[in-house]
Order: C-alpha cells, then structure tokens, then sequence
C-alpha cells in the first residue's frame, strides 16, 4: 500500500506539472497573439496619422499661429527650449500665419532655456519684422514665464492672470540638526574649497552664502535688463516690479507689466485680424504615446509571467 501510494504520489505531481506547463504555455500563446494585434494596430494607426498629417499640409489660408507654453520651463518637459523653439521658427516660416500668438500658462523654470526662448523670439521678430507675435496669459505668467513673454510685442492678460515674480531664487534643505540629534556623521571629501557648495547635509558658511547670493543677483539682474529691453517706455518703474512680487492682470496692465486685456480668440480676431486659429505647438507624437502604454504593458505582462524583467536606459 506504502509502495502504491507513493506511486499515486509521484503521477499526481508529474499531471500537475504537465497542467501547468500547458497553462503556461497558453498563457504565453495568448500574450503573444495579443501583442501581434497590438503591434498591427499600432502599425495601422500610425500609416493613417502620417497619411493624414501630409494630406493636411500646410495651412492655405490666413490663420493666427498659436504656440502655448503649459507648465514649467526645463529642458526634458514639453515646455523646452527645444520644443518651443522648433514650434516658433515653424510658425515664423509659414508665409500664410498672418501673426503669431504665445499662450502662456507657467509658474517659470530654467533660466537658462527661458534665456534661450527669449532669445530666438527676438531673432525671429528681426529676421520677419512684419509678422507679430503677442502673448496672451491665461492663469499664470511668472517667474521665467514672464522672461519669455517680455520678448513679445505685447502682453494681452485676463482680470484674474496673475503676472510677474521678477526674482531668482535657489531652493533646499538642510538637516544639519536632524543628524546631530540622531548621531549621524556627515562624511564628505572633497578636492576644492567650494565643491561641496550648498550640500543640504552639511553646514553653510558665510562665505557659501554669500557666492551663491552673488549668482542669485547676476541671474537677477539679467532679468531685470531682459524686461526692461523688452517693454521699454512702457515700464512704470517702482520699487516692487523687481521684488518677486505677482501681480494681478489689471495691477500688471497699470505698471506696465502687460499692455491690455485680452484671450487667444479676440487676439487673433481683433489685433491680428486672422480670426483661424492653427496650433504648432509641439506634441508627443502619437507613435511615442503608443510604445511607452505598450512598453509598459509588456513589462507588466512579463513581470506576472515571472520573468526576470529588467529594462536598461542608456541616456
């Protein structure tokens, strides 16, 4: 019976293995299949997106170009340099976009890719001085956002916009304290005096202090010259336009900071006298937004199928 038993024992285990197996394997058969129709559909999707981006073409008739700026200004996010730029010389380059229009919706960022937006709006109204470009804010043009719009020809703004916070700022921590309290030994070596600058888990020196407030008021000043270049005569100068200070649209109209009330649509219908919008903001293409859901399902997928799923980024 013993020997019987253990028998049994041994098929139960060997049915067992073989049912799995076979559940694996059409497990395995169905992500397959699923990921081949995935893939045709994509590749279906993305002939008809391209057919019709040719077929549309280039605008024929006169149109207001439009341009927007949503979120913060830092190299990797849609509001890059980058993208902004290549959108800017699209519109600039197409002779039937009558003017131009740059919607901003941006708390800032970098200065340095506000700097160079700034700079190439500049280039671009020198290079086609008959081809306007406004800037009409809808929520919030401050900090860096407002470096970029002070290039504009104007600045249209809504009653409730807020505008300005004309200031540089460096943000951290330090937790100095903290560790001192729960016994925690900092252990930084470093070859310079001040490579460890402005590292949160050791304390600021004076002197510290005092070079990073020295950048501080470069960047600052660079500001301060950018919109005064920029809205010239029109600035009503006082002592808190440069302060950091936000502004609401009307408050912002009355120091100069803006020039009018004012929306994409009356813009483009009333001072640009081109009522049809065309947007050449710069998206994700629709093939990038396919590949990273699909990307993510597959290592979703392969995670629950126990694979050992490690992706690798080279940057």
């Amino acid at each position: 019976m013993n020997e019987n038993g253990w028998e049994r024992e041994v098929l139960e285990k060997l049915m067992f293995q073989t049912l799995k197996e076979q559940r694996a394997r059409r497990r395995w058969g169905i992500f397959f299949k699923l990921t081949t129709i995935v893939l045709v559909i994509f590749a279906i999707v993305s002939i008809r997106n391209l057919s019709f981006t040719e077929s549309e073409g280039a605008p024929v008739q006169q149109h207001t170009a439009l341009i927007e700026i949503n979120g913060t200004i830092e190299p990797n996010g849609n509001a890059s340099a980058a993208n902004i730029i290549k959108a800017l010389d699209k519109a600039y380059e197409e002779p039937t976009a009558t003017g131009v229009i740059l919607k901003i919706n941006s708390p800032g960022g970098s200065p340095v890719q506000a700097g160079m937006i700034y700079d190439e709006i500049r280039r671009l109204r020198q290079v086609y001085p008959d081809k306007p470009l406004y800037v009409v804010v809808e929520e919030l043009c401050a900090s860096g956002g407002y470096y970029v719009a002070a290039a504009a020809d104007k600045i249209y703004v809504d009653k409730a916009s807020i505008v300005g916070s004309i200031g540089v700022m460096i943000n951290g921590f330090g937790v100095t304290g903290l560790m001192d309290k729960l016994g925690i030994e900092r252990r930084l070596l470093t070859a310079g005096e001040y490579k460890g600058f402005l590292d949160p888990f050791s304390p600021q020196t004076p002197q510290q202090v005092k070079y990073a407030q020295s950048m501080l008021n470069q960047i600052h000043q660079q500001f301060i010259e950018v919109v005064r270049a920029g809205r010239g005569e029109r600035l009503k100068e006082n002592s808190e336009i440069f302060s950091g200070l936000v502004f609401l649209g009307p408050e912002a109209i009355r120091l100069g900071l803006a020039d009018d009330l004012g929306t994409v649509e009356s813009v483009a219908r009333d001072i640009i006298e081109a009522p049809e919008i065309v947007d050449y903001t710069e998206q994700e293409k629709l093939a990038d937004r396919v590949l990273k859901k699909f990307g993510a399902s597959v290592g979703y997928g392969a995670a629950r199928a126990g694979l050992d799923w490690n992706p690798v980024s080279v940057r």
